[in-house]
């Protein structure tokens, strides 16, 4: 059973499980599948804002292909999450990866 396949088997046991939803959306971004990765962490960014990891990665998909504007966006929504939780970590890594893009 591949990757795909078996995390789908996970996330109908566990539908909003955003972890689970994030791996599937790297899965779908190492098949070169920007487009469904891209619905997927927009999904559990809506549905769950506070998913730290998902702001970085979506916003390094978009930068890739060349939606620089709503990759801007989305470093700063996640820098903003980040820092509402506390989580130097990720603030330091969405911050780093904006600065590289703006400046």
């Amino acid at each position: 059973m591949d990757r795909i396949t078996q995390l789908k088997e996970f996330l109908k046991a566990s539908p909003g499980d955003s972890f689970l939803r994030h791996a599937l959306a790297l899965e779908y971004i190492k098949l070169g599948d920007d487009n469904t990765a891209r619905s997927i962490f927009e999904e559990i960014l809506t549905q769950d804002p506070g998913y730290i990891g998902s702001y970085y990665h979506l916003a390094k998909l978009l930068e890739r292909t060349g939606d620089t504007e709503l990759a801007i966006e989305w470093y700063e929504k996640g820098m903003e999450a980040a820092k509402q939780a506390g989580e130097k970590h990720a603030y330091g890594e969405l911050r780093s990866a904006y600065e590289e893009l703006t400046f």
